[in-house]
């Protein structure tokens, strides 16, 4: 039986360990966090993704907790409203649309829940040192003893360890995309019942929406900016960075910020892409934003991760565990998926992409053959 170390245990990690298991492979996630991690945005499901998790059986249960958005309004920076729509939202697109939108806490609870009875999960560790030859990998950990498995994919995401320790430093293969984003959870002290509000103001702007039956509000606060130099892991200094550049906005802007620093859920990052000329080195490969992040901007990061983690199982079970003819595989159907998808974060800078141009990415690869 063939042994798989994952990194990462949001949605690429666990999704490619649902599929690895049931072909018969010895799958371990190790996880930074102390358990999956709660919070984040509403995310999509688009396309052939809705076909992935129909096959693991998710669908029903995740159009159970889909959204329920009404609509949307836009205002300026002092709460005037200058549109609004019950047509569309920004963080969804269309509400007739097929497509589903979804909490990320909810869609990785339940890759969670599909995968832990059988995948031996590691919390509270990460990746130290990979060690490669003809027999495997040597992994050391931060914490854990060292082990050595076949195969390693790194599924950990935009400042990926496993990339950095395979593939060398993070700056070779990010390109910034001129945004930053922060999200986080605080109380719905606005009231708003399935209804986005979106503001912006010059160079900065953002959005809430409620959550969890009203009684939550998720946040969503980006600017415009060249590229910055900050610790991706102090949030404090996050914190600091997002009041500063906030600090003169109206509205209901200073209340977000309040909100800001109490929530246990923050997150900040760069909107940006990861492009490699290739996705492994030997035993080990890249999955998802890891390898090939498309940003927030495109609105198909959680469908590339889903995809992926499908296609990368399904080869690599056609070649009885063989990498090279399985790794071959996945890049040759899956590259130009990531391609057109990459595509529709830049198509419409300031905006998001057409319809048009989402429909077709979002059904542009066959899951079979």
């Amino acid at each position: 039986m063939k042994s798989v170390l994952i990194s990462g245990a949001s949605v690429a990690g666990p999704a490619l360990a649902y599929w690895l298991d049931r072909h018969g492979f010895a799958v371990t996630i190790v996880e930074r966090a102390p358990a999956p991690r709660a919070g984040g945005q509403a995310i999509d499901i688009r396309g052939v993704a809705l076909d992935v998790v129909d096959r693991m059986g998710l669908l029903g249960p995740l159009r159970q907790v889909r959204t329920q958005m009404r609509g949307m309004s836009m205002v300026d920076g002092d709460g005037n409203e200058l549109m609004r729509s019950t047509e569309h939202t920004i963080s969804s697109g269309r509400l007739d649309s097929d497509d589903i939108e979804v909490l990320r806490e909810d869609l990785t609870a339940m890759l969670y829940e599909r995968t832990s009875g059988t995948v031996e999960y590691l919390f509270g560790d990460s990746i130290a040192t990979l060690e490669q030859d003809d027999r495997g990998v040597r992994v050391t950990f931060e914490r854990g003893a060292p082990r050595t498995f076949d195969l390693v994919v790194g599924a950990d995401g935009l400042h990926s360890t496993v990339r950095r320790l395979a593939f060398g430093p993070e700056e070779q293969f990010i390109h910034h995309l001129g945004t930053y984003l922060s999200v986080y959870t605080m109380e719905n002290f606005l009231g708003l019942q399935d209804w986005q509000v979106w503001f912006r103001d010059g160079d900065l702007g953002g959005g809430v929406y409620p959550a969890r039956n009203n009684t939550e509000l998720r946040v969503n606060l980006g600017f415009v900016a060249g590229p910055i130099a900050y610790d991706h892991r102090d949030l404090d200094a996050q914190r600091r960075l997002l009041a500063e550049r906030y600090a003169a906005m109206r509205w209901e802007v200073p209340k977000l910020l309040d909100g800001m620093w109490k929530a246990s859920d923050f997150y900040f990052d760069a909107m940006a892409q990861i492009k490699l000329d290739s996705w492994s080195r030997g035993r080990v490969t890249l999955l998802g934003d890891a390898g090939y992040c498309a940003s927030p901007l495109s609105g198909q990061g959680t469908s590339l991760a889903l995809v992926g983690a499908y296609l990368l199982a399904a080869e690599l079970a056609a070649a009885d565990g063989a990498h090279p003819a399985a790794f071959a595989g996945y890049e040759r159907r899956m590259r130009p998926f990531v391609t057109v998808n990459q595509a529709l974060a830049t198509q419409n800078p300031g905006g998001p992409a057409s319809e048009e141009s989402v429909d077709r990415a979002k059904r542009a690869i066959r899951l079979d053959g």
